[in-house]
């Protein structure tokens, strides 16, 4: 029997909306460090975030692909746009490698631009930089409630832990654990912790990562939920198997009864 229990939270569209922020660090990374000549970034371009980029953040599970999107809809030849995202849709993972091929990118030197970009602006202006992450203050005023309740709580996020850490620093968060994608999988995450925790839930917006943790044979006791706040897909509450609560903001009270 576990001693120690744990509460797991996916970061962006979880804890905060960091839609601002990806489309923002998305543009200056393609600006500043990408330089592709299929695009010219109008500087009128970061004053709003794009309809586009908003309909397309549901299938994206990397911070890599958010540059590739955003190329896409800002491209000068036939730019990806609501009339012509159902298609990259479709195949949303086969066009994103079709992409890095035909522009001789690598996905790693993708992620890296956008680590830079975000360096980049936290060195010279964080509070603007951090002011645009969104919080959830219900699930800020869960995650304290939670700690209260002597149990430790971990942030399972796609971003770099460094810049995961300064928004939850900001927001005076301090979970026991962060871990970036740097740290692998968040299967292979929940995994490891399943050693030595006993996981009393983990609250994620990706149903696919949802799926993934209930099918390894080492993370399917953990209780999954998926917020309904987050960046879902029209199709994302439909069919969801038992194992697989739907969250909504209002009754994230309700597990602290577990």
């Amino acid at each position: 029997m576990y001693s120690k229990k744990l509460f797991l939270f996916d970061f962006d569209g979880v804890v905060v909306d960091g839609m601002n922020e990806y489309w923002h660090s998305a543009l200056f990374a393609l600006e500043k460090f990408l330089n592709s000549p299929d695009i010219v970034i109008d500087q009128n371009l970061y004053k709003q975030v794009s309809n586009t980029f908003i309909e397309m953040r549901p299938w994206v599970k990397y911070g890599w692909e958010m540059l590739i999107i955003v190329h896409e809809i800002i491209k000068s030849e036939n730019p990806l746009n609501s009339n012509n995202k159902s298609h990259f849709q479709q195949k949303y993972h086969q066009n994103c490698q079709k992409i890095l091929l035909d522009k001789h990118w690598v996905s790693e030197d993708l992620q890296k631009c956008l680590d830079k970009s975000r360096k980049y602006q936290i060195d010279k202006d964080f509070d603007n930089w951090v002011n645009l992450h969104k919080p959830f203050y219900e699930v800020i005023d869960f995650i304290e409630k939670i700690k209260k309740e002597k149990i430790k709580t971990g942030i399972i996020t796609t971003k770099g832990k460094v810049f995961a850490e300064k928004i939850l620093e900001k927001l005076n968060i301090f979970p026991e654990f962060i871990f970036g994608y740097e740290s692998g999988t968040k299967v292979e995450i929940a995994s490891r912790l399943s050693n030595e925790y006993e996981i009393i839930g983990f609250i994620e917006d990706r149903k696919k990562t949802l799926f993934d943790i209930k099918q390894n044979d080492d993370t399917k006791h953990i209780p999954c939920y998926l917020a309904e706040w987050g960046y879902l897909k029209k199709t994302d509450k439909n069919n969801l198997p038992n194992e697989i609560k739907l969250l909504n903001l209002k009754n994230l009270e309700q597990l602290l009864a577990i």
